[in-house]
């Protein structure tokens, strides 16, 4: 069964089918590596929480470069859609990913809120720890939420079909914005919590308290960029077809809307700047892996400092002893 849906402002959508291939190109090695690391290095299983967490938002970049070639495909044909099952799978897949995306950078604040702001609570850190058992729970859960978006097309008869359609329809909006909007109050709520906590803060290690804050300052960065304006897109669309504008209207807002959801795939790209800040030994096993000539200067560096600090040491001995 076919779907055709033709596209307006042609040249637009080729454009934004050109950015894909770019970040295609870019993010494919870039997260495969990731990825070996993740398994082959880190071994990502032993870790309690922070690498685990990190491994599945890896999963689900993947999954989100399994669909952009064919939105490509489909916008170099100036299509929307083509063939129906195809683009359910697609759309069943963007879903899943985008959702499971939120939720694992979420989960990440709130895994660094707790351990800066209360790390008395240990009932909670320890249950933040259950690594595995929240990632399956997440992926669990996010398949019910995600089926609907299957259901968009599904026809049964006359006014069944239209009350069911409005009640999915509805259903779906609701997930997607809640997804976006409730998850975005606890990353800013997190990093005001963190940045509050540095500026107090006067004993313990300043190093991981700003890393802290680096880790949620970059991921409330990510969702800002990556999912905030597609959510806003969205919810202009669903308004002016609420309200019925008139087609051209719709059209520029439909335009708009995908050309916000293009940016939201450079998530694929920026992740790793997650995994970065989130784990001083990811970014040392990755340099050192994949780029080591750029170690050389810092461990040339590091060897002259220690050298310099023997040499301090040596001679201030020999000052005590004469």
């Amino acid at each position: 069964m076919e779907q055709m849906t033709e596209l307006p402002h042609k040249e637009l959508y080729k454009f934004y089918a050109a950015v894909m291939i770019i970040i295609f190109i870019l993010a494919l090695p870039l997260n495969a590596s990731v990825l070996h690391l993740f398994i082959f290095k880190l071994k990502f299983w032993k870790s309690k929480s922070n690498h685990f967490f990190l491994f599945n938002l890896v999963l689900a970049d993947i999954l989100l470069l399994i669909c952009v070639p064919v939105k490509v495909h489909n916008f170099i044909q100036e299509q929307r859609y083509t063939h129906m099952i195809i683009s359910k799978a697609v759309l069943f897949t963007l879903f899943l990913n985008r959702g499971a995306s939120i939720a694992f950078l979420t989960v990440i604040s709130i895994d660094r809120y707790f351990k800066v702001v209360h790390p008395g609570r240990k009932g909670i850190l320890k249950m933040l720890k259950k690594a595995p058992q929240i990632s399956i729970m997440i992926w669990v859960l996010l398949l019910p939420l995600t089926i609907p978006s299957m259901l968009k097309s599904i026809h049964c008869s006359s006014l069944d079909s239209e009350k069911y359609t409005l009640i999915t329809s509805y259903f779906r909006k609701t997930v997607i914005f809640t997804q976006i909007f409730i998850p975005f109050f606890i990353l800013v709520y997190c990093t005001a919590c963190i940045v509050k906590r540095l500026k107090t803060k006067t004993v313990g290690d300043e190093k991981k308290l700003k890393r802290a804050v680096f880790v949620v300052i970059t991921v409330m960065v990510v969702f800002s960029f990556c999912f905030l304006p597609g959510a806003i897109a969205r919810m202009v669309l669903v308004i002016i077809r609420v309200q019925e504008k008139s087609d051209t209207i719709q059209d520029k807002a439909g335009v708009a809307f995908d050309g916000f959801m293009v940016l939201s795939y450079i998530d694929c790209l920026l992740d790793p700047l997650v995994y970065c800040f989130c784990s001083s030994k990811f970014k040392e096993l990755y340099l050192s892996s994949y780029f080591p000539f750029l170690l050389k200067g810092d461990l040339h560096a590091h060897s002259h400092s220690n050298a310099h600090t023997r040499s301090h040491n040596t001679n201030l001995l020999k000052h005590v002893h004469d």
